[in-house]
C-alpha cells in the first residue's frame, strides 16, 4: 500500500476536504497548494499524478494529531472535532429528506420465526396430466461398438 492509498483512505474516513487538509499542514508549518494536494489523489495512471513523499504524509500525520487532540495548553476532544466536521458537509439539495427505509412483515404474526405459517386453504400437491401418454421412444439403437478390434465367438 502505497503513501498515496494512505493519504486517500485517511482523508475519505475523516470526511476532510482539500482546504481542511491544507488547514491541517499548516499546523505543523507545512505548506502545500491545493492542487499539489489533488495531484496526490489523482488516478496513478493520470498524467498529473504525484507520488506522496514520506514527509508529505509525516507532516499530515502530526498536523492531525494536533488538530483533533489539540495542544497541551488547549486540548480539544476527537470526536467533537469529528462531529464538527460531519455538520459542515453539505447536504445535497436534489435530494428530499427521506426517512431510512426499514423493512417490515406485512404481518407480524406471520413474521414470527418460532412458528409454522399456517396455511389458509389445503393445497393439492401439482400433477402431470399424463392423459395423452405417449410411449418412449428410442433415439439411439442398439449399436456393438467393436472398436477396431475383431472378435471371434
Amino acid at each position: 500500500m502505497t503513501n498515496n492509498d494512505i493519504f486517500k483512505k485517511l482523508r475519505v474516513a475523516l470526511m476532510l476536504r482539500d482546504d481542511q487538509i491544507v488547514e491541517i499542514l499548516e499546523l505543523v508549518d507545512f505548506r502545500i497548494s491545493k492542487s499539489e494536494l489533488g495531484a496526490f489523489f489523482r488516478d496513478e495512471k493520470h498524467e498529473n499524478y504525484m507520488e506522496c513523499g514520506d514527509q508529505v504524509l509525516r507532516n499530515f500525520l502530526n498536523g492531525l494529531v494536533i488538530h483533533l487532540r489539540g495542544t497541551k495548553e488547549n486540548p480539544k476532544n476527537p470526536t467533537d472535532v469529528l462531529a464538527k466536521h460531519k455538520a459542515e458537509i453539505p447536504k445535497k439539495e436534489n435530494t428530499k429528506d427521506r426517512p431510512e427505509f426499514k423493512t417490515s412483515p406485512r404481518d407480524t404474526e406471520k413474521a414470527r420465526g418460532d412458528q409454522k405459517p399456517k396455511s389458509v386453504g389445503a393445497k393439492k400437491p401439482f400433477k402431470k396430466n399424463n392423459s395423452k401418454a405417449t410411449p418412449k421412444v428410442q433415439v439411439v439403437e442398439k449399436v456393438q461398438f467393436k472398436n477396431g478390434k475383431n472378435k471371434k465367438n
